[in-house]
C-alpha cells in the first residue's frame, strides 16, 4: 500500500527533475554591465560555470593590492532573479562583500586607493534562485532524485531543486581604470551537499563562497 501511495510523489519528483534539467537558467552577457560588449564565450573554463569572459594577457603577480567596490545589485531587464525578494537580494549582496573581501585578503593586501599595484574589483549580483522548499532535501534521498543528484555531484553540475547565485566580475587596474578581466558566472553547491539544501538561501550562500574561491584562483 505504501508503494502505491508513494507513486504520485515519485512521479511528481521525476517530472520536476526533468523540467529542472531542461530549464536551468544560464548566465548571459548582461547588457547593463560595463564590460558586456567585451565578453565572449569562455575558452578557459571546463566547468561550465563561466560561460562568458574577457581576459587580457596579464601577469596577475604584478599586483599586490586590491580595492573591492560595494557589491551592486543588477537592475537590468535581463537579470535572472527567480522569485527572490529585495530583502534577499540585499542580504546576498552584503554576504558577497564580506566573503570576497575575506578570500581576497589571503592573496592581496586590502589597500583602498589608486596605486599602481592594485586591482579594483567590481561585483554585480545578477541573479539568484532559492531552494525549493522540502523538495531540495527530499530529492537527495528519493529513489529517483538520489541517483540523479549523485551523477550531478560527480559531474560538478547543478542539483535538482537547488538554489544558485549568478554574478558578474569585472577587474580593473586601479590606477588607469583599464579593464584587465571580466566574466559572468553561475555558482551553486555540490549536488550532494545536504546542508546547502536546507533553508531558502543556503544554496546561494554556498555558491557565493565557491565564487569567492574561484576569483582568487582566477587571479593566480
Amino acid at each position: 500500500m505504501r508503494a502505491l501511495s508513494d507513486a504520485p510523489k515519485a512521479i511528481t519528483l521525476a517530472v520536476c527533475l526533468i523540467l529542472t534539467a531542461c530549464a536551468s537558467t544560464q548566465p548571459v552577457p548582461y547588457t547593463g554591465i560595463a564590460s558586456a560588449s567585451q565578453l565572449r564565450p569562455s575558452q578557459h573554463d571546463d566547468s561550465g560555470r563561466i560561460p562568458f569572459e574577457y581576459k587580457a594577457n596579464i601577469d596577475w603577480r604584478r599586483y599586490s593590492d586590491f580595492v573591492l567596490d560595494p557589491v551592486a545589485i543588477y537592475r537590468g531587464s535581463d537579470g535572472q532573479f527567480e522569485d527572490v525578494s529585495e530583502e534577499d537580494k540585499v542580504f546576498l549582496a552584503r554576504y558577497m562583500q564580506n566573503q570576497f573581501t575575506d578570500k581576497l585578503n589571503a592573496r592581496f593586501r586590502n589597500a583602498p586607493g589608486r596605486n599602481a599595484n592594485a586591482v579594483r574589483i567590481k561585483l554585480t549580483l545578477t541573479g539568484a534562485k532559492t531552494n525549493t522548499a522540502v523538495l531540495s532535501t527530499f530529492s537527495r534521498f528519493d529513489l529517483l532524485g538520489g541517483p540523479y543528484n549523485a551523477v550531478q555531484a560527480i559531474r560538478g553540475k547543478e542539483g535538482a531543486m537547488t538554489g544558485s547565485v549568478s554574478f558578474a566580475v569585472e577587474i580593473y587596474d586601479a590606477s588607469t581604470n583599464e579593464l584587465l578581466g571580466a566574466y559572468v558566472t553561475k555558482q551553486y553547491p555540490n549536488a550532494w551537499n545536504l546542508k546547502a539544501g536546507i533553508g531558502a538561501r543556503s544554496a546561494s550562500i554556498a555558491g557565493i563562497e565557491n565564487g569567492a574561491d574561484q576569483l582568487v584562483a582566477y587571479l593566480q
